[in-house]
């Protein structure tokens, strides 16, 4: 059954697409409602995610044997996130996770719940753990700010773009200097049937102004930056996602490999867009160096303040002071670039100086 918000009822609403159909991308004004939500004065529905939870004596310590995160001692209400991967280290689901102290909250995108739930329970073997798949029972809001009326409701707060306890930068900019720090992040549950109730009075925005925040705070999207071959070196997933100190998980050799003696073979990088044509390319479409296919937009937005921008991966050998052009049909735009990941990163073992800022301990 297609899920249909309903919130798309309110005046002005219109439906997204793609991964966010099933809710508003926007009530009628876009660019407004960005800076409601940039300000913390509007909630974004996010109802059509998806949401499953784990249960039993077990679900923490057998969560930390199956992922890149150290949860085992994950203190209630404390917010993580954490990837399932291939053997090969590439991704597989992305959850971000929060533990109420008797369930564990995996929150994720609205194709990721079924398949998730399912090869969780694949995993289970004679551990004291249930897993469900509670996205009917379950939306999820997301906000900037903390919402008062919700204050003992399950949050998720994004950990991004801090540096975890294990994790690695893989950016040249500063820690105090990330876009990142002007987006936090908060997404919190409310009961599905209490949807309509818990949003009274507050000023919505739709999936386009949160979007293009994310997209301005550097942040990847499982299914916008990811395909079958991502690893999450190439997307600066390191700082938040894996622990480079924790015990064996599938997928472990492949991440420390990269980290240790290699480089990722694509990185990710912010776009700033030409925007003279009034229009917005696909995401998908070819990203140029020249005349040379060298990655691909991942994701595009109108952003209030900075206009058209994106995220793309691209060749690690791409020069970052080149001007790049997005191929889109018979649409060209030129991309002026900036560095997420950095074109040298990985290799740390023998570094003895640089940018990369080491795990914290």
């Amino acid at each position: 059954m297609t899920y249909k918000s309903p919130l798309l009822s309110r005046p002005g609403a219109v439906e997204g697409g793609g991964a966010d159909s099933g809710v508003a991308a926007h009530y009628g004004e876009p660019l407004r409602e960005q800076r409601a939500l940039a300000a913390g004065t509007a909630v974004v529905d996010l109802s059509h995610r998806g949401v499953v939870t784990v249960t039993g004596p077990d679900r923490l310590s057998w969560l930390n044997t199956l992922s890149s995160q150290q949860v085992t001692n994950l203190p209630p209400r404390v917010s993580s996130e954490l990837l399932l991967l291939t053997v090969q280290g590439r991704i597989e689901f992305d959850a971000r996770i929060v533990d109420d102290g008797g369930t564990a909250w995996l929150l994720v995108e609205a194709a990721e719940a079924g398949p998730l739930a399912e090869w969780l329970t694949k995993m289970k073997f004679m551990l004291r753990v249930e897993i469900a798949d509670v996205s009917a029972e379950w939306a999820t809001v997301g906000s900037t700010r903390p919402v008062d009326a919700w204050a003992d409701r399950i949050a998720w707060e994004d950990p991004w773009p801090h540096v975890g306890a294990g994790g690695y930068s893989y950016s040249m900019v500063a820690e105090g200097e990330h876009p990142g720090l002007d987006r936090p992040w908060f997404e919190y549950l409310i009961p599905a049937t209490e949807l309509e109730d818990a949003v009274e009075g507050l000023a919505l925005a739709g999936t386009m102004a949160s979007e293009a925040l994310r997209i301005a705070a550097w942040r990847p999207r499982l299914g916008a930056e990811t395909d079958d071959r991502v690893i999450p070196h190439e997307l600066d997933l390191l700082r938040t996602s894996v622990h480079l100190a924790k015990g064996c998980y599938k997928g472990q050799e492949t991440i420390a490999r990269v980290h240790n003696l290699g480089h990722p073979p694509r990185r990710l990088v912010f776009l700033q867009l030409d925007g003279s044509q009034h229009t917005l390319p696909e995401a998908g479409s070819d990203v140029l160096a020249g005349e040379r296919k060298v990655g691909t937009l991942t994701s595009v937005a109108q952003h209030y303040e900075m206009g058209a921008v994106g995220l793309a991966l691209i060749k690690r050998s791409v020069d970052p002071a080149e001007v790049l052009a997005v191929q889109d049909g018979g649409e060209q735009y030129a991309a002026a670039q900036e560095v997420i990941v950095a074109p040298d990163a990985g290799q740390v073992v023998g570094r003895q100086s640089g940018f990369l800022k080491g795990p914290h301990r």
